[in-house]
């Protein structure tokens, strides 16, 4: 990844100065958190050779809003209540949460600093224009391609129903899985470029919470690859979120049965898993 000579990690404390006062609690992780990265550097830390230092999996930053129990509870689809809109609910939340908590760094992610789309371990995401012509795009364009349709998307009537009578179209679910699975591609983006910048607006909390809810409605309703997430199965594992994604798939299979949607969740393998948008 290309990196702008002119950013260094003084020139983001000052634009930090400019905030107004930080609670002394963010402080100090702030101050804790350039140390940290200071001193990975004077080591002589490769991370083009090496692979990424992986700063979102020290213990000083693993937190999280919501205990383990209510995440479940969060994804669970209520008895009664229709698969579709339950899952129209979640993906319109996460994709506002990713949103705003990248519109909150975007000025650090631009074509210089950011010359592709990278994911944890060195990945790059690569995107399918209409004519399905595969492009490496950097990062700022592609999370701008990614916002730009599911904007689009879960603006359409025809896609996103929200008024009474109208129905949702049969491809509804594999459209719910490309867009989830482009929201993992930000997320991604977010911990393996943008963690610092994440932590020292005090938001890292805020991404935890929302990488554990994308986990585990993935996890509860099958919707990307498991290839595909496995580059962050450590921040999985770090946020204690396996046991719960466990126990949530066991319940999915139980539940989407009563709904005739079983079947569909546990055989879906259309998706593309060599790292881009494609559907």
């Amino acid at each position: 990844m290309g990196k702008d000579p002119s950013f260094t990690f003084d020139s983001l404390e000052n634009k930090l100065a400019k905030l107004d006062r930080l609670p002394d609690y963010l402080r100090d992780t702030v101050d804790w958190f350039i140390g940290k990265a200071r001193r990975k550097e004077k080591e002589g830390t490769d991370s083009s050779s090496s692979g990424d230092s992986k700063l979102y999996l020290e213990a000083t930053v693993l937190e999280r809003k919501l205990p383990e129990m209510d995440m479940r509870i969060l994804v669970d689809l209520p008895a009664g209540l229709d698969y579709n809109e339950w899952l129209a609910s979640h993906t319109m939340a996460l994709f506002d949460h990713v949103n705003l908590v990248y519109g909150t760094v975007s000025e650090f992610c631009t074509a210089s600093i950011c010359p592709d789309m990278t994911g944890p371990g060195q990945k790059t995401y690569l995107w399918f224009d209409e004519k399905g012509k595969k492009t490496k795009v950097a990062a700022p364009q592609y999370i701008d391609y990614v916002m730009t349709f599911i904007q689009k998307t879960i603006s359409d009537e025809n896609i996103f129903p929200t008024k009474y009578a109208n129905e949702f179209p049969s491809s509804f679910e594999s459209i719910v899985r490309k867009i989830v699975r482009l929201l993992f591609h930000v997320v991604a983006h977010l911990y393996a470029a943008h963690f610092k910048e994440v932590v020292m607006l005090g938001l890292h909390s805020h991404l935890n919470l929302t990488f554990a809810h994308l986990t585990a409605l993935h996890h509860r309703f099958s919707l990307i690859d498991p290839k595909e997430t496995e580059i962050l199965k450590d921040l999985e594992v770090a946020l204690h979120l396996s046991g719960e994604c466990a126990e949530a798939a066991a319940n999915n299979n139980d539940k989407l049965e009563d709904t005739e949607k079983s079947d569909e969740c546990r055989t879906q393998s259309t998706e593309d898993t060599s790292g881009d948008n494609k559907s």
